[in-house]
């Protein structure tokens, strides 16, 4: 919840949407139903600017780059920015067509305690280095053409996503 009031603030952002995901195929552990954390997301996220949807799973997409590119036909005049949390711009090279990804859409990136030097370090943060927007002109993201991303140190609050969903259940 603070990280996406954060992400609408510093990236300019209009709206925010929740994707609970199907499943994630980095992941070895199989998730819970998707009607359950569905609904458990929506229970923890009440915020006019922020939707929680299912949309990858009406989409009948699972990986990111899939996911993206289905948006941007369904929706041509909306434009898209990939958030992510730092831990996640660390191995984003592992992720299928994660290329497609960047290429396509901005890709705001929070960071989270413990993995700001590992993301900064990453391959794709490498990469695309050229393309990173500085933090302090965050507010740009939203508007800017990929490939963009920025990365921003937000405060963070001590508690973990499993034990806000813990806590929500």
């Amino acid at each position: 919840m603070h990280i996406t009031l954060e992400a609408l603030k510093r990236f300019g952002l209009d709206r925010v949407w929740w994707l609970v995901s199907p499943g994630n195929p980095l992941k070895t552990r199989g998730p819970a139903p998707l009607s359950e954390r569905l609904e458990r997301a929506r229970a923890i996220m009440r915020h006019p600017r922020v939707s929680v949807t299912d949309i990858e799973a009406r989409l009948g997409t699972r990986a990111t780059a899939d996911t993206l590119a289905a948006l941007r036909a369904c929706y041509p005049g909306v434009r898209f920015v990939w958030l992510m949390g730092a831990d996640n711009l660390a191995q984003l090279h592992r992720w299928q067509n994660w290329r497609d990804i960047a290429d396509s859409v901005p890709v705001g990136v929070l960071a989270r305690p413990g993995d700001r030097i590992s993301a900064r370090m990453s391959p794709a943060a490498r990469i695309y280095g050229a393309s990173r927007i500085a933090g302090g002109a965050s507010h740009l993201l939203g508007r800017a053409g990929a490939p963009a991303w920025c990365f921003v140190n937000v405060p963070m609050l001590d508690i973990s996503s499993t034990q806000i969903r813990e806590g929500a259940g």
